[in-house]
């Protein structure tokens, strides 16, 4: 368990409950928000039937304490022309209110050909970035630019993919790779947020780099674990596999939406007294790294951990006596009476 920072707000509330104990939290009236808009990388995920496919923006609530709430609009397949065109933003910005905060974060699609989705570096993705930002400002909130997250790319030559919506439809064949180093697939596209936070005054997050040295350290094969592969025959929703090297899987969410509010904090004073980290988040909505109170028990050593019950409602478990667990409970957890 790795807790970093605790910052549990004047509304925290202890209670000793059968030898457990239990924090709940919830969120005041005029608790900022922090709103999410991008791709698929950082999007909500269906999980009807038990899909293990995660979005970093899906996952983020659980590294802020009760002093922030997120608020994740980013959408599967979305460039920041198309976001913008379908009317997704109007839905996002008239919601913003003085002293939130708008992550901005687009390139994967931007650089792909349909006419609908397509931006250039240079004018038109340029343009479009610019756009959120002055009208964030003009909300009186604060527009952090991110750039795009690196695809997981350990070939010199990448395969072509017009649409990396379609790699849910790939199945599991197995890999050649012909590079240790991951290589590069954004080009200029992953340079352009710099270049635009730096002329309209926004905040800038280096998400290509941050996301690079996660890849790069886990390995060829240790980053597989944070990515969309799967062994044919595990899941009904996929049973020939797949091997997407784009999305995250819980783990890889979980992974990168830490490393990337440390980087929020870093970059923002007023937000780094809000971040924790957990290493056990549970959530029946999918935005945590375990969908069950038991899971969580089941992965926590002996000895002392705390578990954060993000979301949902659940008969309260049997815990071995060699693990004693401090329960967090987030607006929106309980156990059942």
């Amino acid at each position: 368990m790795n807790n970093k920072k605790h910052n549990f707000g004047a509304g925290f509330v202890g209670v000793l409950m059968l030898m457990l104990a239990v924090f709940t939290l919830s969120f005041k009236p005029d608790t900022p928000t922090i709103y999410i808009i991008g791709d698929s990388t950082a999007a909500e995920k269906d999980i009807s039937q038990g899909q293990t496919e995660r979005g970093w923006g899906m996952v983020l609530q659980g590294f802020f304490d009760e002093g922030v709430r997120i608020e994740n609009h980013a959408k599967n397949g979305r460039s920041s022309r198309s976001f913008y065109s379908e009317g997704l933003w109007k839905q996002v910005i008239d919601k913003v209110k003085p002293g939130d905060y708008v992550i901005i974060q687009f390139g994967h699609n931007d650089e792909k050909p349909k006419p609908d989705r397509h931006t250039d570096v240079g004018t038109t993705f340029d343009a479009h970035l610019a756009q959120y930002v002055l009208e964030t400002k003009a909300k009186g909130a604060t527009p952090i630019l991110m750039s795009p997250v690196v695809r997981r790319n350990f070939y010199l030559k990448p395969e072509k993919q017009d649409d990396d919506e379609m790699l849910r439809k790939t199945t599991y064949q197995g890999e050649t790779v012909n590079s240790d180093t991951l290589v590069d697939t954004h080009g200029e596209y992953a340079k352009v947020a710099q270049r635009v936070a730096a002329k309209y005054g926004a905040v800038y997050i280096d998400a290509n780099k941050i996301t690079h040295d996660i890849e790069q350290a886990a390995g060829v094969e240790g980053s597989r674990k944070l990515h969309m592969w799967l062994e044919p025959d595990k899941y009904s929703w996929a049973p020939k596999g797949r091997q997407d090297n784009t999305h995250y899987n819980q783990y890889g969410a979980h992974i990168v939406a830490g490393a990337l509010a440390d980087a929020l904090g870093n970059a923002i004073p007023s937000l780094k007294p809000h971040i924790r980290h957990f290493d056990y988040i549970v959530s029946d909505e999918g935005r945590g790294n375990f969908m069950t109170p038991e899971e969580a028990i089941a992965a926590v050593p002996n000895g002392k951990s705390t578990i954060l019950i993000l979301h949902g409602s659940f008969a309260k478990p049997q815990v071995p006596r060699k693990k004693k667990i401090t329960w967090m409970f987030f607006d929106g957890g309980s156990w059942t009476k």
